[in-house]
């Protein structure tokens, strides 16, 4: 999301390139004989017919821009922010921070799929369509902070404004292939850029926690050069068929003088299937948070750390131990400690055990006698976040591989990832 203020920052940057480019034209000098050499040649040649002229790709992408924008959703949020207390005691209160993002219909129901953070600690929604002026409000019917996606559903909106996209199958993309991206960046409203995929699995930090914080699950996201700034957050990237194949969520690149990202050239965007196989807990999930699955285990190694709340434990990997000591411990070089594992839970089933004891250490404690997990799914794994990479895009009744390691020996067990684990409540 962007304070709407960006949009004069964009202005000035818009009339400088205009003033670059008629500068340099200026600064080479035409001849007279050129001039009317060039005069002649044209006043001779046939006139471009721009309908047979146009290239296959560039009528493929007017076709897609045609058919399928009416179903692109401009959002605007509106948050009320206490101003800090230096300023309330000369006199200010709270301020009102605009922001946009963008969205898109992916059902006859109206609802909207868009970012988490589009509509993050947002007091009121507001979404526009494609050549409607009018405004319409909108609630937030289900989000997965942990994914970075809401559900969003507008109020009295008429049935026949609802355009669907339709949502493709991002397991099957192919490095080279088109990209088109649709969104608000810095606010311009309802604007296309054109690219490919860059790569179909890269794996970034991508979610916040339900306290709010940067929670930095990885997960597998498509990457494309297509143009994505902030604004372009939550709206649609499109396939040569018009089909979503993904959700544009976040760019990599230098900040600019103002402190703002923008496009570099690489963009991330969450692979449609990852959100499909949310929808159905996103439209029941009467507002609440929906969240990634779990299979019942408790971190063993965890650093003690004093904060403004008091003492509070963060779990570790193996890797932060001293060689020396996982040597004595007789433990292996990466992975997750389990200090305990839950009744009646995928793990408690496949028969994961957790500690037998605990020792201490200066600034933390670590459980031992049990497993410690080595990989999930052949993926390795050295911290929680990492264990959590390798269940957040599975659904009820998936199959999951843990590699555990205890006493030095090594075995793979099967877990089942039953209703209960995708349960929780906030």
């Amino acid at each position: 999301m962007k304070p709407r203020t960006t949009l004069l920052v964009t202005a000035a940057v818009l009339a400088g390139l205009a003033l670059g480019a008629t500068v340099l034209r200026g600064s080479a000098p035409v001849s007279e004989a050129q001039t009317a050499s060039q005069t002649a040649r044209s006043a001779t040649a046939n006139p471009l017919n721009e309908a047979s002229a146009r290239l296959q790709n560039e009528a493929n992408t007017v076709d897609i821009v045609k058919k399928y924008e009416p179903g692109l959703v401009y959002i605007s949020t509106e948050q009320t922010v206490q101003s800090d207390p230096f300023s309330m005691m000369m006199g200010g209160g709270s301020q009102q921070v605009e922001g946009v993002g963008s969205g898109f219909f992916v059902n006859a129901a109206g609802d909207i799929l868009t970012n988490f953070h589009v509509v993050r600690d947002a007091d009121t929604i507001s979404i526009r369509l494609l050549g409607n002026k009018q405004t319409y409000a909108a609630t937030v019917i289900g989000r997965a902070p942990q994914y970075d996606l809401a559900l969003i559903r507008p109020r009295k909106l008429p049935a026949n404004l609802v355009k669907p996209i339709p949502l493709g199958n991002s397991d099957s993309l192919a490095v080279g292939q088109k990209a088109v991206a649709m969104g608000a960046p810095f606010g311009l409203d309802f604007s296309v850029t054109e690219g490919i995929v860059s790569a179909t699995n890269r794996r970034i930090p991508i979610g916040f926690s339900s306290a709010g914080g940067q929670q930095g699950i990885t997960q597998n996201a498509i990457q494309t050069d297509a143009a994505i700034n902030p604004g372009n957050s939550g709206g649609p990237l499109l396939n040569s068929a018009g089909q979503v194949i993904g959700i544009n969520t976040q760019i990599l690149s230098p900040a600019s003088s103002g402190g703002e990202g923008q496009n570099a050239g690489v963009g991330f965007a969450i692979p449609i299937n990852t959100a499909k196989n949310l929808l159905t807990r996103l439209q029941n999930a009467g507002g609440k948070e929906v969240r990634a699955p779990i299979i019942g285990v408790t971190p063993g190694l965890l650093a003690i750390r004093n904060t403004q709340a008091g003492p509070q434990p963060f779990p570790l990997g193996l890797s932060a131990l001293s060689g020396k000591a996982r040597q004595e411990l007789k433990l292996p070089a990466r992975g997750l400690v389990i200090a305990r594992v839950s009744p009646n839970t995928p793990a408690a089933r496949a028969g994961v055990v957790g500690g037998t004891s605990t020792r201490t250490f200066q600034g933390g404690q670590i459980a031992l006698g049990g497993d410690v997990v080595t990989a999930v799914n052949g993926q390795s794994v050295d911290s929680l976040e990492d264990l959590q990479a390798g269940l957040i895009d599975r659904r009820v009744g998936d199959s999951v591989t843990l590699t555990l390691v205890r006493g030095g020996k090594s075995r793979q067990v099967k877990l089942t990832l039953d209703q209960a684990a995708f349960q929780q409540t906030p």
